[in-house]
């Protein structure tokens, strides 16, 4: 009974968060159609993005890349130095794949510029 407690929890903790972004952001935005505020406010924050799949697609590449590399570098230095394995795999692993994010930050800013420009 108790293992089945979990999923809807964690259901329902997702569920919540949902909510309460999604009925908090529509009562901001009422209030501020109330006082007068144009409606065009809440899209002028689009306007010379990347797209959003351009983004997720570059970001998911690069930590996929990173992760794959991270794999290898722990197989090498492993196989050919006398270092744990329990503790350089995750090092590698971890260090490469923010070494992926923080290259995918860096070309998702490239990407926002180059959108602006165009």
């Amino acid at each position: 009974m108790e293992p089945i407690l979990i999923p809807i929890a964690l259901f329902l903790v997702v569920f919540g968060i949902f909510y309460l972004y999604l009925s908090t952001r529509n009562k901001e935005r009422l209030a501020l159609i109330e006082k007068g505020a144009d409606a065009s406010i809440f899209m002028s924050g689009r306007k010379g993005t990347a797209p959003f799949w351009k983004v997720f697609i570059l970001n998911l590449s690069l930590l996929l890349m990173g992760i794959g590399i991270g794999v290898f570098l722990a197989l090498l230095l492993t196989r050919y130095s006398g270092l744990n394995e329990d503790g350089v795999y995750p090092a590698c692993i971890f260090f490469m794949a923010g070494a992926g994010l923080f290259a995918g930050y860096s070309q998702t800013k490239n990407l926002d510029r180059e959108e602006n420009k165009g």
